[in-house]
């Protein structure tokens, strides 16, 4: 069976949106990263940090979906990561009402013996110390890394991350952070200036505009399932992440065609992440409804042209 490695946070959310607001639910980057990829019969390893705050039925849960949460250290008398914020009426911009690192502020991670060969690794957004650390630890090198990041560790640690991007085959930032990171307005100069920082793929999301993949002058473009709701968008870009890690590690193809059927498969997923709140979509999601949707991103993607 393949196996995927993932790296991230598992912690609780509260959420507020135009269409509700919840109390501490499950959240986090490897949760959903772990959901994702469950849909692709792989095995995957998260390696995250929680306290005893953290319910054994949410652990027991991602299991029972062959995800291996050996890696993910509970702290006794410790408090799990929390993050609170509140959706703007477009749900594309957010406040930061709370962010309470807790047991996250002194996290080692510490890799499973089981899963330090494991031919994919999916760093989550961590520090870049963090995940470079992760990387010291694995006992082969893998056919491929991905890294994903935000603006935060490029504003508090940024020669951290060029460090740990040198070291990467494929990261997944927004547009916003693509053009930080690179200096270039351009998304298309900006992929080529991150390509020269060291990672072969650059995929940019660009939230429901859809997703685009850059590869040595190569470029594919995936549009985002037009919705009639979006509740929660929180784990989206995580969870498209996971499906695209899941993806690659099921089918260990790592072509630029190849690519194009991750990110469709990534955005496919995280088009049902958004229709309820936190994980409760991916939870009950079945290889029926993903496959049904496939069908729909296909119909909408491709036609015949017509030349004259």
């Amino acid at each position: 069976m393949s196996k995927l490695l993932a790296v991230g946070t598992v912690a609780f959310d509260a959420i507020e949106t135009p269409f509700g607001k919840t109390d501490k639910i499950l959240g986090g980057s490897a949760t959903f990263v772990g959901l994702a990829a469950s849909q692709f019969g792989i095995k995957t390893g998260l390696v995250s940090v929680v306290g005893d705050d953290m319910p054994t039925a949410y652990l027991t849960m991602l299991n029972e979906r062959n995800i291996d949460t050996s890696g993910v250290e509970v702290v006794q008398g410790g408090k799990t990561f929390f993050w609170s914020g509140r959706y703007h009426n477009d749900m594309n911009s957010r406040d930061t009402l709370i962010t309470d690192l807790n047991t996250l502020a002194d996290f080692n991670p510490v890799v499973p013996e089981n899963f330090k060969d494991a031919p994919i690794v999916m760093l989550g957004n961590l520090h870049p110390l963090t995940q470079s650390s992760v990387l010291d630890q694995l006992s082969e090198k893998p056919k491929m890394v991905i890294l994903d990041t935000m603006n935060f560790w490029m504003d508090s640690a940024l020669d951290d991350l060029v460090d740990v991007i040198k070291r990467v085959d494929v990261i997944t930032i927004n547009d916003e952070e693509a053009r930080q990171l690179s200096g270039e307005y351009s998304l298309v100069n900006a992929a080529k200036k991150i390509h020269e920082m060291g990672p072969k793929y650059v995929v940019i999301k660009k939230g429901e505009h859809g997703a685009l993949l850059f590869n040595e002058g190569n470029m594919f473009f995936a549009p985002a399932l037009p919705l009639a709701e979006v509740f929660d968008p929180t784990g989206a870009g995580d969870t498209f992440a996971g499906g695209f890690a899941g993806y690659i590690a099921k089918t260990e193809d790592i072509s630029f065609e190849n690519m194009k059927n991750a990110v469709i498969y990534g955005s496919n997923l995280a088009s049902f992440c958004v229709e309820k709140f936190g994980t409760e979509r991916m939870q009950d999601l079945t290889k029926e409804e993903v496959h049904k949707r496939l069908q729909s991103f296909k119909e909408l993607t491709q036609f015949e042209i017509k030349l004259n």
